[in-house]
């Protein structure tokens, strides 16, 4: 199916030889990046075929739900000056959608990017009719490069974000740590963040690397992974909520609940100095007390009880003091206090039995009272197409909220 032709007619009225160039592909929501190899490709020749997936196709061959209506996006390819001729893919071979239209056009030359996946299969079909398969090199963009998955994701991306507080378990998700059986429990937390507004400390041990990832449309588990770190800021700041994960190499939620128990219970206090997990990672540490801290500390989850979980926090604490971090201030209203994150700086975390000890505590000594926070249900429903930083097929136990 032909959708859209621009001046190849014009072109060829002459009769003079031309070589036709043909490019195939997805171009979903077009952007700069196709700009670019849509001009690179035209430059080989005298006329440019553009072929994009059908919205069958699209949906076929990659489960996602085409941006626009196909008429729509041919329109908008045609209007480009280098494209001569918008074709409709809808042949049923993976990455060869195009093969009818490139049958029988037999263009001289068939260009890729240097990423294409299905180079052997192109190759075949360009033997058939005598065209070149011409792979486009790399040239530097002039602008930052950016994919269709990242589009999606940037679109998609919320516009506030919680950060986390790690109450045990923590380094049990870093995927060289990690221990079957063992566990990591933490917990959404407001005020929210936002990239126009950040009420917290830089490098402050509350997940901030992995929220601004989301916030930003990034794959933010794969961005602390790529830090050497692990992946319970992304997984919670994602799910929302008073959290029980599985230790493991990827987020494995076994249940959670709402955070109810912590309302008024908790303040921030800022320990003087920056908080850097890479750079701690490779130190010894009690990873058998922490095990335990993480398995105490989901219990305290399941009863909903504050006495336990604060003992898991005060176990925590104990393996953070036999890393060699300093003690930190003794708080006699405080049921439990620790280091956020990998310790050695940023943000502690006090726990209180009341709201009138917490904000006590806060007005004293400026600490930053905190809550626990769960997503809404509109905001669940936003995001129940969008799998997410973690793997919600891994689940291992229905969601538990109270």
């Amino acid at each position: 199916m032909a959708v859209g032709q621009a001046t190849f007619a014009q072109r060829t009225k002459h009769n003079e030889p031309m070589t036709h160039i043909f490019v195939s592909g997805c171009y979903d929501i077009l952007h700069a990046g196709h700009i670019q190899f849509f001009r690179e490709a035209r430059a080989l020749g005298d006329e440019l075929t553009v072929c994009f997936a059908s919205t069958e196709v699209l949906w076929n061959h990659k489960r996602r739900r085409s941006s626009l209506p196909d008429e729509h996006k041919a329109a908008i390819i045609a209007s480009l000056s280098m494209v001569d001729r918008v074709l409709l893919g809808e042949g049923a071979k993976h990455g060869l959608d195009f093969e009818d239209h490139f049958l029988r056009l037999r263009p001289d030359i068939l260009a890729v990017t240097e990423d294409d996946q299905y180079g052997e299969l192109k190759r075949g079909l360009c033997a058939q009719v005598g065209a070149r398969y011409h792979v486009l090199e790399k040239t530097p963009p002039t602008f930052t490069p950016v994919s269709t998955t990242q589009v999606v994701r940037l679109i998609r991306a919320p516009s506030h974000a919680p950060l986390r507080i790690d109450f045990a378990g923590g380094w049990l998700d870093v995927p060289r740590f990690a221990r079957p059986g063992a566990h990591i429990v933490n917990c959404a937390i407001s005020p929210l963040v936002s990239l126009r507004h950040w009420p917290y400390r830089a490098r402050a041990g509350l997940g901030g690397s992995g929220a601004y990832a989301l916030l930003r449309g990034d794959d933010s588990v794969s961005s602390e992974l790529n830090l050497g770190v692990g992946w319970q800021d992304p997984a919670v700041i994602f799910e929302s909520g008073l959290c029980v994960w599985k230790s493991g190499p990827r987020p494995r939620l076994e249940f959670k609940r709402d955070g109810r128990v912590l309302r008024g219970c908790m303040a921030l206090l800022w320990t003087g100095s920056p908080h850097d997990t890479p750079g701690v990672a490779h130190l010894n540490r009690d990873y058998d007390l922490i095990e335990r801290a993480g398995n105490l500390a989901r219990e305290a989850v399941l009863l909903e009880n504050l006495q336990l979980l604060a003992e898991s926090v005060r176990m925590s604490y104990r393996a953070q003091l036999g890393e060699g971090m300093e003690p930190l201030s003794d708080v006699c209203d405080a049921l439990a206090c620790k280091y956020c994150g990998g310790g050695w700086g940023g943000y502690a975390v006090y726990l209180f039995q009341a709201p009138a000890h917490r904000d006590r505590f806060a007005a004293q000594t400026g600490a930053v009272a905190i809550e626990p926070y769960l997503r809404s249900c509109c905001e669940e429903q936003e995001t129940e197409n969008d799998q997410g930083p973690r793997d919600r097929g891994a689940r291992t136990k229905s969601v538990l909220v109270s």
